[in-house]
């Protein structure tokens, strides 16, 4: 609870214009910038309700107690902001820097935040307080029975990673594709919650509600999901801790992979081949420099894996799990990694053009229907690759060798380093 010392007479909403707004902006921006005639934005307990501070470097300023209901605040910078208190019901900010912003009891309702980056943010419950003669302090609320709401919030593709959202009420929230890393959301309310593909690693779900919430695909590996309640969830693909092995099931990986990769390494003298089709290979935690040409993994798991410079020339990779690998200098000429699910992977200067197979014979690297979320594909050799209906949302593709790759139908919201490919 945030307590006030000011009386409560003077705690009174007041309503600013645009032109008052970019004047307080102009000048935290100077302060900002170290320049004269600066001063810190102060919007506490201020009406800013449909203005526009899209693109406003405002780290740091005090929006405490303020109504922001319908503001657009697209790529705007809150770094470290004070917003407790605030109403942001149905305000856009998409793509907004909300990184250690404090958010505590704010009603996000219906807000837009896609793509937002809310590292390290406090968006727990919270109450303000002001003095008052008689009741010592009394609760003061610029929206009513809002306050710590996320309930149709859009958080899809946010950052929450190491965010507090306990006992946050986010029913119906899409928190599709959010990463949300070691989150704490203890006795969140999460019901109906669209979380497909939010990687949910170390999160604490402790007596959190996901009562009909979407969790396909979600990543929750490591996650604390005592007393939680996923009565009628959707966990379809659900990466969790437990082995995908049958029971009674004894496969020696590890044994496996490396009498594969002498047997890449002698030409077949010595080892012998396998099929990892399906194989949940998470316990090899690493096949780093491994040569596994022509290697069939099928729908097999690698997530987290540490692959950096293995040799996958011509591997069979469809739908295969790569989600968060290390692939960095990785040879994945020709490889064939169709739905393959590739969010987070680093692929820097990976090599991904074609394989020669004969004199005038090239064998593309296919990565159609693939996902390439927030993957890391700088300095990689993309030549000819195959992106036909790839989703490559904020993927970084800058300084990637891309001259003849087929693009035609993707997803590339957000994505970087592809302004000059049509």
């Amino acid at each position: 609870m945030a307590l006030s010392s000011a009386p409560a007479h003077s705690l009174v909403v007041r309503r600013l214009n645009q032109a008052e707004v970019n004047a307080i902006c102009a000048k935290h921006d100077r302060l900002w910038s170290s320049k004269p005639g600066g001063a810190r934005a102060v919007f506490a307990w201020c009406d800013l309700s449909g203005l526009d501070l899209s693109d406003k470097n405002l780290c740091d300023a005090d929006f405490t107690g303020a109504i922001m209901a319908s503001c657009r605040l697209v790529h705007a910078r809150l770094d470290h902001a004070n917003l407790f208190g605030a109403d942001l019901q149905d305000a856009d900010l998409e793509e907004a820097s909300l990184r250690r912003a404090d958010l505590r009891g704010a009603c996000l309702r219906n807000a837009n935040l896609t793509g937002a980056d809310l590292f390290e943010c406090d968006l727990r419950e919270g109450a303000l307080a002001a003095a008052d003669r008689k009741q010592g302090y009394r609760r003061v609320e610029t929206n009513p029975g809002a306050a710590g709401d996320v309930q149709g919030a859009i958080l899809a593709g946010a950052n929450l990673e190491r965010s507090r959202l306990s006992g946050a009420m986010a029913t119906r929230a899409d928190f599709t594709d959010a990463i949300m890393k070691d989150c704490k959301l203890v006795r969140a309310n999460l019901k109906h919650a669209s979380m497909t593909g939010a990687n949910l690693s170390g999160a604490d779900l402790s007596g959190a509600d996901l009562a009909g919430a979407d969790l396909r695909d979600a990543i929750l590996v490591g996650a604390k999901t005592i007393a939680w309640n996923v009565m009628d969830a959707n966990m379809t693909g659900a990466l969790t801790d437990d082995s995908k092995a049958t029971p009674g099931e004894q496969i020696n990986y590890g044994h496996l992979i490396r009498e594969h990769a002498r047997w890449c390494e002698t030409d077949g003298a010595e080892g012998s081949p396998s099929a990892f089709d399906k194989a949940d290979l998470r316990t090899l935690e690493s096949v780093r420099g491994f040569n596994l040409t022509a290697l069939s993994a099928k729908g097999a798991i690698f997530y987290g894996l540490d692959m950096e410079g293995v040799q996958l020339q011509g591997a069979h990779l469809e739908g295969a799990d790569l989600r968060g690998c290390n692939l960095r200098r990785a040879d994945l000429r020709g490889a064939r990694l169709v739905d393959a699910k590739l969010s987070g992977a680093d692929l820097r200067e990976a090599q991904m053009g074609p394989l020669l197979l004969g004199a005038d014979r090239l064998l593309s690297c296919n990565l159609s229907g693939a996902s390439l979320k927030f993957a890391d594909l700088s300095g990689a050799d993309l030549r000819r690759a195959i992106f036909v209906n790839a989703d490559v949302a904020r993927a970084n593709f800058r300084g990637a060798m891309l001259r003849q790759a087929n693009f035609t139908g993707v997803k590339r919201h957000g994505a970087r380093g592809l302004e000059e490919v049509i």
